[in-house]
């Protein structure tokens, strides 16, 4: 629960200190600037109060790990979801609207992660988890996302070791892949998940794991 209340705190922080410029930048998503990022972390809050005001009785159908699954197809921005982003991003027109909005909206969200029962059930996606899984499967998200943010932002304050290293552990348990120690929980990530090609030594303590490259989630 701290780990998600400290990931969500983290990258917002981070996209409050943005600067107007900033907002047009390539993100680490592809096709995606960091207007169109934050505009997708909005929906993000919006899905977490949804789901966390969202309680059952059903049994649980998954937990962290498996709340996540993986894709053949990576990202390109061109879905109609995606696309349906970056055109809502672009509506805003005045960056500190977005700004705005994801404080409005995110800080709602983690005051209702804070207050939530770890144990209540709830339902999202046609799944049903513990709150505490589903807040776990969420440090994953703020994560990979912090990261996105700041591609291209050099100097800027990435997201917190704690939470890199719950999403290195969360991914492994996605994926059933023991990443190498050679690797940062950062550079886990990145490479993992397609943000970046792995260099050729990180291919060599990747080995055969480097063929099955990227670990697209969805």
């Amino acid at each position: 629960m701290s780990e998600f209340s400290d990931s969500w705190a983290a990258l917002r922080a981070a996209v409050a200190g943005l600067e107007r410029p900033d907002f047009v930048r390539d993100s680490g998503c592809a096709g995606w600037l960091i207007r169109d990022l934050v505009c997708h972390l909005i929906i993000d809050a919006q899905d977490v109060l949804i789901t966390l005001a969202t309680p059952t009785r059903a049994a649980p159908t998954r937990a962290a790990a498996t709340y996540w699954e993986l894709s053949d197809t990576p990202p390109t921005g061109a879905d109609p979801l995606d696309a349906l982003t970056v055109r809502l991003a672009a509506a805003y027109e005045d960056s500190d609207l977005l700004k705005f909005h994801l404080d409005d909206l995110g800080s709602a969200a983690g005051r209702a992660a804070e207050l939530a029962d770890p144990e209540v059930r709830v339902e999202t996606k046609n799944q049903v988890l513990t709150v505490g899984d589903y807040l776990c499967a969420y440090v994953l998200e703020w994560t990979l996302h912090h990261l996105d943010l700041v591609a291209h932002l050099p100097g800027a304050v990435g997201p917190p070791a704690a939470g890199l290293a719950r999403s290195r552990k969360l991914l492994g348990e996605v994926t059933g892949v023991s990443f190498p120690d050679e690797l940062s929980d950062s550079d886990v990530l990145l490479v993992g998940t397609g943000r970046r090609a792995p260099t050729d030594a990180e291919k060599v303590a990747l080995g055969a794991t480097a063929a099955r490259l990227p670990f697209v989630l969805g």
